[in-house]
């Protein structure tokens, strides 16, 4: 009882596409999609729906850099200072 070889897994292919269809196989993906990428979203942010849904502190307005500031290797005079709005 060997693996299974290509033309087995050709012919499961063939019976799921017949069994489901094409239309329904491609809603399946774009919805497996678009959890995949909630779960990154999540993940990356680090909070929970429901942290996101409370209204958060006021934060303190960000400094803004002076234009005298010094050019390093670090900082090669392309950085652009801005402030995100928050989705509400």
């Amino acid at each position: 009882m060997g693996s299974f070889s290509i033309w087995h897994w050709l012919i499961v292919l063939a019976i799921v596409v017949l069994v489901f269809g094409t239309k329904k196989l491609k809603n399946i993906g774009s919805d497996l999609g678009g959890a995949v990428k909630g779960f990154k979203d999540g993940v990356r942010d680090g909070t929970t729906p429901a942290e996101q849904a409370q209204p958060a502190a006021p934060a303190a307005p960000a400094q803004q850099v002076a234009a005298s500031a010094p050019v390093d290797a670090k900082n090669d005079g392309k950085t652009i200072d801005v402030e995100a709005k928050s989705k509400s």
